[in-house]
């Protein structure tokens, strides 16, 4: 009852946000119900004058629900099959991670734009979008301005790939009687889900390929989408070290309290998925799972989007947006130059 005093009206206002949001988003996958809660909570939260009672259930929303959401994103993450059918794109996906963390970190240092928020779209150009945010996020303690910055920049280049990738392809010269190499070129190249199986099902529609495209597109992406488990836990040893470091004023900095051990049980819940699958049960039956997951990072959209101001958002977007064009050029360029270097196209 407590937790329901305390929290209720704010995850209320977070539901009220988040369902339609997520309706909507499934109406409009290039867009997707994540942007759509963000945008509406930024907009929201412009006409609310005092959030002092719907501030916890705000917070528990950005920080809990999605960490809960990225445990549930483990499920259904078969790592046998990933790994099995993404031999071909593992180079490729390595050197697409790698160019975007250091085209980040590079414009980082010469634009002196702040760590966390180059960190995040660093991460989320690299590996998937809104969920390695959304992993990253509570690992590096960003806030949710940075949150919602960085979605917004990642959001603005999945739309543009989406829409304007399957007409690349075209002009490049893709194979059109099978959808292996723009299967590759997608789930390399586009960060979110939401946009990697736009670009494939547009590809599939153009040439009749059935699900071909989309099928391949989908296993590479979600070969990229382990990539947050090394990389979180890097960043998390990272900022534990930093922290003992600077705990100088006599306050002893506990690991435990540092650590993000969701991501532990974010492994976990992969495991499980592996040893069932091997055991003889579907992968489908994980669904249930993967979409509550991606419900629960609408739902925690929708709270950092209130917690956002819109306003200051736009005054400092100008680097990030610069910092998220050249990562999705670098990292467009390196899938297309391996895959020339491979022979897939």
């Amino acid at each position: 009852m407590n937790f329901i005093k305390k929290n209720g009206s704010g995850l209320l206002l977070c539901l009220v946000i988040a369902i339609p949001s997520w309706l909507l988003g499934k109406q409009f996958p290039i867009i997707g119900g994540p942007v759509i809660a963000i945008v509406a909570g930024m907009i929201l939260t412009l006409f609310i004058k005092d959030k002092t009672v719907l501030q916890p259930g705000i917070t528990f929303s950005a920080k809990k629900i999605l960490q809960w959401a990225v445990i549930l994103l483990g499920f259904g993450l078969n790592l046998n099959v990933i790994l099995e059918t993404g031999k071909q794109s593992l180079p490729i996906i390595l050197a697409t991670i790698t160019t975007s963390l250091v085209i980040a970190f590079v414009l980082h240092k010469v634009l002196h734009i702040p760590s966390k928020i180059s960190t995040l779209i660093g991460v989320g150009s690299s590996i998937c979008g809104g969920s390695a945010i959304a992993a990253t996020a509570p690992v590096i303690d960003a806030d949710d301005e940075e949150v919602a910055q960085a979605i917004s920049v990642i959001f603005f280049f999945n739309v543009l790939a989406a829409i304007l990738f399957p007409t690349f392809g075209t002009i490049l010269g893709f194979a059109q009687d099978t959808g292996n190499a723009f299967g590759v070129f997608a789930g390399t190249a586009i960060n979110d889900t939401s946009s990697v199986t736009a670009a494939a099902s547009t590809w599939d529609s153009m040439y009749a390929l059935g699900s071909a495209t989309l099928d391949k597109a989908v296993t590479v992406k979600l070969t990229r989408t382990l990539a947050i488990i090394p990389i979180t836990l890097v960043l998390a040893f990272l900022r534990t070290k930093k922290e003992k470091k600077n705990g100088t004023d006599g306050k002893k900095v506990s690991f435990k309290q540092i650590f993000p051990f969701f991501i532990l049980y974010f492994i976990a819940a992969s495991v499980i998925t592996t040893v069932a699958v091997n055991f003889g049960v579907a992968i489908e039956f994980f669904t249930p799972l993967k979409e509550l997951s991606k419900f629960f990072i609408i739902l925690a959209m929708s709270a950092i989007g209130i917690n956002t101001n819109i306003v200051k958002l736009i005054k400092t977007g100008g680097k990030p947006i610069l910092m998220g064009l050249c990562c999705w050029v670098g990292i467009t360029a390196i899938s297309l130059l391996m895959q020339h270097l491979l022979g897939i196209w």
